[in-house]
């Protein structure tokens, strides 16, 4: 199960954080300071996965943000892995070439795609084209 969804810049500044686990404010941004030191100094040659606290940590560089995933330690590193990168093409492919603006100007257009994708804690639908025309219809009501 996924516990939460981090979208963090180099400076450590979180874009998007998505939680499915309940967690207080306090605990929050604790959280997002251990994940980003602990993302940001790991060596490109090291793998995308680390253990942090009771769970594991997955996560992917695209330019100057990190999409972390926290699941639980038994779930399959590589289909989460897999799951970021689709959902990072899912976002590139509404926003036509996404960026970290996009991520702060259009965050509830985010969160609407990331719901259709992750709901719960689980992946739901990986279709891309079924999700970007659920999120298209959505759009053309604005």
């Amino acid at each position: 199960m996924i516990r939460f969804l981090l979208f963090i810049n180099k400076q450590g500044k979180a874009r998007l954080a998505k939680w499915f686990t309940p967690f207080s404010v306090a605990e929050k941004r604790v959280i997002e300071k251990d994940v980003h030191r602990i993302v940001t100094k790991r060596d490109k040659n090291f793998t995308n996965f680390v253990e942090y606290m009771n769970y594991k940590l997955i996560y992917r560089r695209y330019q100057q943000l990190y999409c972390v995933l926290c699941v639980d330690v038994n779930d399959n590193d590589l289909s989460y892995l897999e799951s970021i990168h689709a959902f990072v093409e899912l976002l590139d492919q509404f926003f036509a070439n996404v960026n970290e603006l996009d991520l702060v100007l259009n965050f509830h257009k985010v969160y609407a795609l990331m719901d259709e994708f992750f709901l719960g804690g689980e992946m739901m639908e990986t279709n891309r084209s079924v999700i970007l025309g659920r999120a298209f219809d959505l759009d053309k009501l604005e």
